[in-house]
């Protein structure tokens, strides 16, 4: 597998299922060790090998996630899940906390702060439910708010693993224009998503896996009418009819646009 993420941009991975793509993001935020290879980071300048460290300290070093499946604190509030996010940026110590000291209120009240903005990118949808908690949400503002708590942590890259799933259209809509907001603010964006709509609106670059493999690799065009991305997802086949131009997953058609 090799992949190279430009910064600001939308990098979108397909594939079927059990082709590798959660794989792949658990070996670049630390939770499995590769093999062999490297996952370089490039920030500031600086590259760091992210191989060998652990997921704490990947993402301090400016990578974070989210999961396919919700996982959020469900007995905190919406404004403590995003706080947990940004321990990574905290530096007040145990003793000061607990001691309340000067030093621990003022920069928790600058965490707070950032926080409540933080929440401000997705609109009305989270902000005035700061003080709710987590359980208590739609399952498309859950959604939202791992993406915040993602974001919380400071991360320059983003890694983002199906975060479309279960929405509605209009939910998937708002979620799009979310997402490219947050790499126009300037963050790197690595999507995970099986929503060809989502995949063919955003994308600046798309890739296809299968069995852990790079099959195909461009645009939103190239890739879905790429003869193995079709094998891949509707069997040999289906192979020799790839110059018919049809979505590779039975995604409705989309707009005749490019990425955004």
């Amino acid at each position: 597998m090799d992949l190279d993420v430009p910064e600001g941009t939308i990098v979108s991975i397909i594939g079927p299922n059990g082709s590798g793509k959660t794989t792949l993001f658990n070996c670049i935020s630390g939770l499995y060790r590769p093999d062999s290879g490297q996952v370089v980071l490039e920030r500031a300048g600086v590259r760091t090998d992210l191989v060998g460290l652990s997921p704490d300290q990947i993402c301090r070093s400016g990578v974070s996630r989210t999961f396919q499946t919700i996982r959020l604190f469900a007995q905190m509030t919406v404004l403590e899940n995003v706080l947990v996010g940004m321990h990574a940026q905290t530096s007040a110590s145990v003793v000061a906390s607990v001691l309340q000291r000067a030093s621990f209120r003022v920069e928790e009240a600058e965490a707070r702060d950032r926080a409540m903005r933080l929440l401000q990118l997705f609109g009305d949808h989270l902000e005035p439910r700061a003080g709710a908690f987590a359980n208590s949400l739609s399952y498309a503002n859950k959604r939202r708010l791992e993406i915040v708590r993602a974001l919380a942590t400071g991360a320059s890259v983003l890694l983002l693993d199906e975060p479309a799933a279960g929405m509605n259209p209009s939910e998937t809509e708002e979620l799009m224009q979310d997402i490219v907001r947050i790499r126009d603010d300037g963050r790197t964006v690595l999507l995970i998503e099986h929503d060809m709509v989502v995949i063919s609106r955003i994308s600046d670059r798309v890739v296809a896996l299968e069995n852990g493999s790079k099959i195909a690799e461009g645009s939103f065009e190239e890739v879905r009418s790429s003869p193995r991305v079709i094998e891949a997802y509707l069997g040999r086949g289906a192979a020799g009819r790839a110059g018919d131009s049809r979505p590779v997953a039975g995604a409705s058609e989309p707009e005749p646009r490019g990425a955004v």
